[in-house]
């Protein structure tokens, strides 16, 4: 899991992620595009294809090839793992605020 985390922790990762939410499946050329129209970075083809490396290592996009093409599909499996993980109540498990009203009422 901190491998999620090292990969979220930089801006330009994240704004690919957010690039292919918006439009899944796109090229590496697709995302230089756009990163550079609608998100103003200025990263090379090899900065970029690099930051997808890290995202493919920690489980966030997977890859698929059709021809010399290269298609970059959003995998949120690791980021729902960290939802169920941390911000999913567990049955039985009582709210802060339920617990201190509790108190209160004693």
């Amino acid at each position: 899991m901190a491998d999620v985390f090292e990969a979220l922790a930089t801006p330009a990762r994240r704004a690919i992620l957010d690039e292919l939410h918006e439009r899944d499946e796109q090229t590496l050329f697709e995302l230089c595009a756009r990163l550079a129209m609608k998100h103003d970075l200025g990263l090379t083809r090899q900065a970029i294809s690099q930051h997808l490396g890290v995202l493919e290592a920690a489980g966030l996009i997977t890859t698929r090839r059709e021809g010399r093409y290269k298609f970059h599909h959003l995998d949120t499996g690791p980021l729902k793992a960290i939802v169920q993980r941390w911000l999913t109540k567990k049955a039985g498990h009582k709210k802060r605020g339920q617990d201190l009203s509790e108190h209160q009422n004693l």
